[in-house]
């Protein structure tokens, strides 16, 4: 659904609310080289101040655990790999919730060059999780999410 092989993601089905952001994380092959493996390994999600169960490269399939704390509460987030992208210009992967998580939805970080850019684009399809406490929590998470994703986008530069 976010779609990480792509350069233009197309419009969804309006069931999921929408986001994609981009930064330029830098310029030059030493920056591409360093913040395509970190891509790859969790790290835009670990700079941002995320735990996640596993230090191994992503891949399809791979169901982790991501940790964040809220306010002195941890929280455990369940997600599922749906999809990776190792291409010479383009790195990234999405995930999908599973449940227990907060929200329900996918997201993705996506690296790409173009030319001697480097740029980070997140995406992510959101809608409130069907459990409580989480669904009537929901617009306080939209908040969280949009102080998060500014994170992420920091988070390799």
């Amino acid at each position: 659904m976010t779609n990480p092989d792509l350069d233009h993601w197309p419009p969804g089905d309006g069931k999921y609310r929408r986001s994609e952001a981009r930064s330029v994380i830098g310029t030059g092959d030493a920056v591409w080289e360093r913040t395509s493996a970190e891509v790859l390994r969790w790290g835009v999600k670990t700079a941002s101040g995320f735990a996640v169960s596993s230090d191994a490269p992503v891949g399809p399939g791979d169901r982790v655990e991501v940790t964040a704390r809220l306010f002195g509460v941890r929280i455990i987030e369940p997600v599922e790999v749906v999809a990776v992208v190792d291409e010479p210009d383009r790195v990234g992967f999405s995930y999908r919730t599973l449940p227990g998580r907060p929200v329900s939805g996918e997201e993705a970080f996506v690296l790409s060059r173009h030319g001697d850019e480097v740029r980070l684009t997140v995406r992510s399809l959101t809608r409130a999780a069907p459990q409580q406490p989480w669904r009537a929590l929901f617009p306080l998470l939209l908040i969280v999410q949009r102080i998060v994703r500014r994170r992420y986008l920091r988070a390799l530069c």
